[in-house]
């Protein structure tokens, strides 16, 4: 499954439309949310029944189209099953039980309720929602596929505009030549990552460089916020929502910036070598450390072992997450323990005097663990991964798949 996106273009009672029909799609998905508390052991296909009813009762419902309901309530069944699953691998911590949603920017069409025109540059929703047709504007050529091959249809609201995102089944899998090489990589704030064989990419640190802008942007928005018109339940002025739009412009940029340079890292890493260790970090976890927090948020560590994986499945490749524990402690060459504080930037073993980088002596940990593994131990099980998720490695109906990268 490959997604490709458009960027849309249509006039301004088109965009309301979407809109009405994002509301429409967030509000049925709220109510099946609702309907499961409410009657306990309810299946996926009695949520998919629940939307008739709710088509038959709420006029709004009825006007978007059948099939994108189902999905509604498939993205609601989807947050259900990842909290069984919890449940059922005694995760430490909360659960993750459903919330309901309050700022849905995503409607999904399956197989109908669209058309694409005759050049594939342009798309019409035919539900009574009135979208109508919308211009592609994309540098991805859809006629090379079938119609037949595209199995979902995304129209998404973001800062600066709306796109349309295809699902498209075709197989991923592409054959290359061995290159004979393998790597460890730890993942680091000094530097982004570091391999065993001394190599270092510096980290970007986007948020830091515009961090000045977005703070200057937010102050704006602040001050052109008025408490009293809330108070009132009265909408705010246009200037205000304009400020905000700027805002978050300026946050989407650093959030695709730091995408791409993942994306293209972990492309060439891929590339490079048959086999790739890593750390099995636990992000969710170290952000919870107030010192850290805004630095490992920026790194984007989570976004690149999920390219790493993602292109590891995709060219072959051997991708393996080790646990980090002790990686920086242990002495690469004797095996020690060598207690050192995070300021301490060179491992210096006390025992077989052994001095090396401590990101560097960290990888060749993970390379050496990661050789002993056999398979793909990595954390992001491709069931646990939304339907629109990087890579969209899961089949467009967002069930589990084993997608395990191959065996030594």
């Amino acid at each position: 499954m490959i997604i490709y996106e458009f960027k849309v273009k249509g006039k301004d009672k088109q965009y309301q439309a979407i809109d009405d029909a994002i509301r429409t799609s967030q509000f049925i998905q709220n109510k099946c949310l609702r309907q499961w508390m409410d009657f306990q052991g309810l299946s996926k296909y009695d949520l998919n029944k629940y939307c008739a009813v709710l088509a038959a009762e709420f006029p709004f419902a009825d006007e978007l189209n059948s099939m994108a309901r189902q999905s509604a309530a498939e993205r609601a069944w989807s947050a259900i099953a990842r909290f069984y699953d919890n449940c059922k691998k005694k995760v430490k911590g909360k659960k993750g039980f459903p919330k309901f949603k309050k700022h849905c920017r995503s409607v999904e069409y399956k197989t109908t309720g669209y058309k694409l025109s005759t050049n594939r540059k342009a798309i019409t929703f035919s539900d009574k929602k009135g979208i109508g047709t919308l211009k592609l504007k994309g540098t991805y050529d859809l006629n090379y596929y079938d119609i037949k091959q595209i199995k979902r249809v995304r129209l998404v609201r973001r800062a600066d505009g709306y796109y349309a995102q295809f699902a498209i089944s075709v197989d991923q899998k592409i054959e290359t030549q061995p290159t004979g090489q393998v790597v460890g990589i730890d993942l680091g704030l000094k530097y982004f990552i570091a391999d065993n064989k001394g190599n270092v990419e510096p980290s970007p640190q986007f948020y830091r460089q515009s961090e000045k802008q977005l703070n200057r942007a937010n102050r704006k928005k602040s001050k052109k916020y008025d408490k009293s018109l809330k108070k009132a339940k009265k909408p705010q002025s246009a200037n205000y929502h304009k400020a905000r739009i700027r805002y978050a412009r300026k946050h989407l940029r650093v959030s695709r910036q730091r995408k791409e340079y993942c994306l293209r890292l972990a492309y060439s890493v891929i590339q490079s070598n048959d086999l790739v260790a890593y750390e099995d970090l636990n992000v969710k976890g170290m952000v919870k450390n107030r010192h850290l927090a805004k630095s490992i948020s920026d790194a984007g560590w989570s976004t690149f072992c999920q390219w790493l994986e993602y292109f590891g499945f995709k060219y072959g490749k051997v991708t393996v997450a080790v646990p980090p524990h002790n990686t920086s402690q242990n002495c690469s060459n004797c095996g020690q323990k060598v207690k050192k504080s995070l300021s301490t930037r060179t491992h210096v073993c006390p025992h077989c005097y052994y001095v090396e980088d401590r990101d560097v002596n960290a990888s060749i940990n993970i390379l050496k663990r990661g050789l002993t593994t056999v398979g793909h131990t990595g954390r992001y099980a491709w069931g646990d991964l939304p339907s629109w998720a990087v890579g969209a490695s899961l089949p467009s109906y967002g069930e589990s798949g084993n997608q395990e990268s191959p065996s030594l």
